[in-house]
């Protein structure tokens, strides 16, 4: 009997105490667990395309059979965060512990692109005046942008004065062949008022004076009216409207012109520049003699090759752009003037701080970056230059000490909350 008792008090006891060392050995696991900050689940399985299906041994999704993968549900560890960072307004502090970077300091080969348009080179803008007073009787040309050569009649004037001038040439022929001064002199004031040695050869032979007198183009390229020129005062409002939408002359036949004034500008398209817009960390780059790829977005086929002959020391009005001028032929290429153009250029720059373009937040006006800070990252301004590829250069706010955020898109979600001091 004593050993039968003893034998059921030993299973008693066994069954009394290894749940309870069970138990106890699993809130001491639970204690170290919420001491170390682990947590662990089982393993799960789950559709890609349908996360509402989960299943705890793998397999195939009912819906779309796809093969069940494995979430993972690996132990991490929770960072002691005090509760005064915590409490931080995420628009100006940011906890994570995404990769950082800092700024690298080289030299690098960037190629530049700007935008610009092709303009006539004003160095061969020329214009033709009237060289003596009197009344326009014939006009060669009819409206604008016609384009004329060299030696083109342009128009007919009658003037008194080189009327009289003729006859004053005339009376000496006939009353003193002998007087070669004078005679040559009368000769050299009519080829002065405009008279061609063709006409004048003309007037002598036939010994009657010129009523008109045909003015030629000393150059070639487009017809433009001077500017000043007005319509005739007897036009109307609706021949004005009708002369601005047919693009006609304004100059008219029967219209008087003075001595030395300008009646047409004559544009030469064979030789013209391109006008590049450049901004302002662009333009210390840009050096005269740089060569450029100019590339014409109405002929992508015609790409040239050229240099930057000058840039204009000042900013043309309500641009925040410098323009520099490349000047090429274009006889051969035969590029509409204003047509827009694509330019690359390539310059070394010096030896300043770059870091990787995703590093740096636009916010329109201002730029930022996320400056590492014990447990978080710190909105923080910065200053940038131009772009290089990949990376951007930082011009000042930043120094080679600072760790920032390698992405800062990363860490926002909304630019328009982003406050910096």
């Amino acid at each position: 009997m004593k050993h039968v008792f003893f034998h059921i008090n030993y299973q008693y006891l066994l069954k009394i105490f290894i749940p309870l060392g069970l138990v106890a050995a699993s809130c001491v696991n639970n204690a170290s667990d919420k001491q170390s900050g682990r947590v662990s689940k089982a393993d799960t399985f789950t559709c890609p395309m349908h996360p509402a299906i989960i299943r705890t041994e793998p397999g195939s999704c009912p819906i779309c059979n796809m093969a069940l993968v494995k979430k993972e549900n690996a132990s991490y560890e929770v960072a002691q965060v005090d509760l005064s960072t915590l409490l931080r307004p995420t628009n100006g502090y940011v906890i994570s512990q995404i990769p950082v970077t800092t700024i690298e300091q080289t030299t690098k080969l960037i190629t530049m692109e700007a935008f610009g348009r092709v303009e006539y080179d004003t160095r061969y803008i020329n214009t033709i005046s009237a060289k003596v007073s009197g009344r326009i009787e014939k006009l060669y040309v009819k409206y604008r942008y016609e384009h004329i050569h060299q030696g083109h009649p342009v128009m007919d004037i009658y003037s008194p004065e080189l009327v009289t001038a003729q006859q004053e040439l005339l009376f000496l022929v006939k009353s003193d062949p002998g007087n070669i001064t004078l005679i040559n002199a009368a000769k050299q004031k009519l080829l002065l008022l405009g008279l061609g040695s063709d006409q004048l050869q003309q007037v002598v032979q036939s010994g009657k004076a010129k009523q008109t007198v045909t003015v030629y183009s000393k150059y070639a390229g487009h017809i433009h009216e001077a500017i000043g020129m007005q319509p005739n005062s007897t036009t109307s409002g609706s021949e004005t409207e009708m002369t601005e939408q047919t693009e006609e002359l304004q100059v008219r036949e029967g219209m008087y012109v003075e001595k030395g004034q300008p009646v047409f500008r004559v544009y030469n398209t064979d030789n013209s520049w391109v006008l590049l817009n450049l901004f302002a960390d662009q333009a210390s780059l840009v050096k005269v003699g740089m060569p450029v790829s100019v590339l014409p977005e109405t002929a992508p086929g015609k790409m040239f090759e050229g240099k930057i002959g000058f840039i204009e020391p000042f900013y043309r009005s309500n641009s925040k752009t410098t323009t520099a001028r490349v000047y090429f032929s274009n006889m051969q290429l035969q590029i509409p003037i204003g047509s827009q153009v694509q330019a690359k250029m390539q310059v070394s720059s010096s030896k300043t701080d770059w870091v990787p373009r995703d590093a740096v937040l636009s916010l329109g006006l201002n730029n930022v970056v996320l400056v590492k800070q014990s447990n978080g990252f710190k909105v923080h301004a910065v200053q940038v230059g131009i772009v290089a590829g990949n990376e951007i250069q930082i011009l000042n706010g930043l120094t080679v000490e600072d760790s920032i955020a390698a992405n800062a898109q990363f860490l926002m979600d909304s630019e328009s909350f982003i406050k910096t001091k």
